[in-house]
């Protein structure tokens, strides 16, 4: 995806962007970033590096880890803002720090992290592979990544009903709240597009991780990916 219609698409919907995750994911989302924290419990990291780190929702959830450091990167300047005023407001901010970043030209010292994470970001990277290759560069061998992202449920009635929901009441309804009328659809025809399952995996193969794993959530609407550095 182009970064550029990326980064202007996101700095638009800002203003309302936790609104309307926490909205039109009836809350769960909450519970999706605390399970998906769970897979780096093992390694206790220190260091921590959030791509796409929006408003720093999952970054946040990492706290509960008790990390010293967690960075958080994003191209959307807008989102960052948001971000950077919630930490303010909560006093996270001497531990959590955000700033403009790109996946594909992370600017961090190879080997620098102990864990790289990214929720509802990867789909966005312009191009997936470099993006999650640098995540495995700037890790340390035994480093994890976790990737928390939208999948499409396979199993009849609900894969219907998800479907329904998610090409016709989502679009509607983040275009009213957000008054963006691409932004929900651009959501829908990212998650199609998006290599998921085997097919993930695999490219995280590709670009140097193993002891790769993968868990489904309510009833498959996200999946969350761990690998580790080899």
């Amino acid at each position: 995806m182009e970064k550029q219609y990326v980064r202007s698409l996101f700095d638009s919907i800002a203003y309302r962007y936790d609104l309307l995750n926490h909205l039109l994911s009836g809350g769960i989302d909450f519970y999706w970033r605390r399970r998906a924290v769970q897979y780096l419990k093992d390694i206790r990291p220190r260091r921590i590096l959030d791509v796409a780190t929006g408003t720093a929702d999952f970054a946040i959830a990492t706290l509960r880890l008790n990390p010293q450091e967690v960075i958080g990167v994003d191209i959307a300047e807008e989102m960052l803002k948001i971000g950077r005023a919630k930490l303010q407001k909560r006093g996270l901010d001497s531990t959590i720090t955000l700033q403009t970043g790109e996946a594909e030209h992370l600017g961090f010292e190879t080997g620098s992290f102990d864990a790289a994470i990214v929720a509802f970001g990867a789909r966005n990277f312009e191009h997936l592979e470099q993006g999650l290759a640098e995540m495995n560069r700037i890790l340390r061998p035994g480093g994890k990544i976790v990737v928390l992202e939208f999948s499409r449920p396979g199993t009849f009635p609900f894969n219907q009903l998800y479907f329904f929901y998610f090409k016709s009441v989502l679009p509607l309804v983040g275009r009213i709240v957000s008054r963006h009328k691409e932004a929900y659809t651009y959501l829908p025809d990212t998650v199609m597009k998006f290599p998921e399952g085997n097919d993930f995996l695999n490219i995280l193969r590709k670009v140097g991780f193993a002891e790769l794993k993968e868990e489904r959530l309510t009833f498959g609407i996200v999946t969350i990916y761990c690998g580790a550095k080899k």
